[in-house]
């Protein structure tokens, strides 16, 4: 008896059943067990907005490999821009600064100009620490150089997707810069404002890029508690946002400058820097 199998066919075991496991159904992505990427199925969806079309070109071939980025439409102007981003509903614009011509003023409304808002990253060489304040004072993201790499172009993406603010190391130093010419040209003689211990700490996690979430995790308290202390935070120190904020801080080292106060231990801070003239 002629007991070799068919071709075509698997050999079968003693139990009369293939000893090969059967293949299995595919597993929707994000059901237990597969290991896709979820965030594959809702893309971070980006607007190029750039006067040069080898760089909209170059950028759109990055992210083109990657399955979690989709350029939805491109600009090469601001009057095209502002009809594309009204007609697209887009999370990240990547923004060419030539195409602003220097007028940060228009930030807050193209920020606003789509379905929902906008988070803006703005490209190109920004020399004037005035002009990079007023950036990011408008609500943009993040700065990045034409010469960035690739992959750091992905990573500041997918960060301001999340909801994070990008700074590189050159944009930092003309905002640190910025603060200390601040600084030394306008010092307020008003009485220098203290902070608790406990706003000492949140300006310390604010310092390292944590969320509200995290912090209150961290200090064993609520979001809400968190944002009513930066609130007045804000107030003591004349600063408007989380950025300045981080900035005011390292510009001035708070935690070296712990003082005994009233009942309990308080930090003095200098006066309020103040704040460039609004657009």
């Amino acid at each position: 008896m002629n007991d070799k199998p068919r071709v075509g066919t698997a050999p079968l075991g003693s139990n009369g059943h293939s000893p090969y496991p059967r293949p299995q159904p595919p597993v929707p992505a994000g059901a237990p067990g597969n290991t896709t990427v979820a965030h594959r199925e809702n893309p971070t969806r980006v607007i190029l907005a750039d006067s040069q079309a080898i760089f909209r070109v170059g950028m759109s071939k990055v992210f083109a490999a990657e399955p979690d980025i989709h350029v939805i439409a491109q600009a090469d102007s601001l009057p095209n821009l502002r009809a594309t981003l009204k007609q697209n509903h887009a999370d990240v614009l990547l923004l060419d600064w030539n195409i602003l011509g220097g007028h940060t003023e228009f930030v807050p409304e193209l920020i606003k100009s789509g379905p929902s808002p906008i988070k803006m990253i703005v490209q190109g060489a920004i020399a004037d620490e005035t002009r990079m304040i007023e950036l990011y004072r408008n609500g943009v993201r993040g700065t990045i150089s034409r010469a960035i790499s690739p992959d750091l172009l992905l990573r500041c993406v997918r960060k301001v997707a999340a909801g994070e603010t990008w700074i590189d190391n050159q944009s930092l130093t003309l905002l640190i810069d910025a603060y200390r010419l601040q600084a030394t040209q306008g010092l307020s003689t008003k009485v220098a404002p203290r902070l608790s211990p406990k706003e000492i700490s949140i300006i310390t996690y604010i310092s390292q890029g944590k969320r509200n979430k995290e912090i209150a995790h961290h200090i064993g308290t609520s979001e809400q508690v968190v944002k009513n202390y930066l609130r007045k935070i804000y107030d003591k120190l004349g600063v408007s946002d989380r950025l300045e904020l981080a900035l005011y801080s390292l510009h001035h080292d708070l935690q070296k400058n712990v003082v005994p106060g009233p009942g309990r231990t308080t930090v003095a801070v200098p006066a309020a820097l103040p704040r460039a003239p609004e657009a």
